[in-house]
């Protein structure tokens, strides 16, 4: 399968940059059900293995938490492959959003 990789530097330790990550994948699942579906997620630490599926694709991967940096690297199917430069800028956009030192630390979900 082909690979997409992208690096998004951030400003936070590393435990809170862990922690904004771990509430948004939580938040993405309980808000767009419609577009995330399947959503496997496993914690190592600062590391994510993870897949879910989106508009028909299965997108499989890890995400690691760095000192200043956050690493993502997925592997694509096939058809998916001509919108992987809209997908590598939706996930860089994104990440650097919930990244962001000036924003404050996204409330984490409530329980139903």
């Amino acid at each position: 399968m082909p690979r997409m990789s992208l690096t998004v530097p951030h400003s936070l330790s590393q435990e809170v940059a862990a922690q904004r990550m771990r509430t948004f994948i939580q938040r993405m699942r309980e808000k767009h059900p419609d577009r995330v579906r399947d959503l496997e997620e496993s914690w190592n630490g600062d590391s994510l293995t993870f897949a879910f599926s989106t508009f028909g694709f299965k997108i499989r991967g890890t995400l690691a938490v760095q000192p200043q940096q956050v690493q993502v690297d997925t592997e694509l199917p096939l058809a998916a492959m001509m919108f992987r430069g809209r997908l590598e800028q939706e996930f860089r956009e994104t990440l650097t959003r919930v990244l962001s030192a000036d924003r404050p630390p996204p409330a984490p979900a409530q329980q139903a």
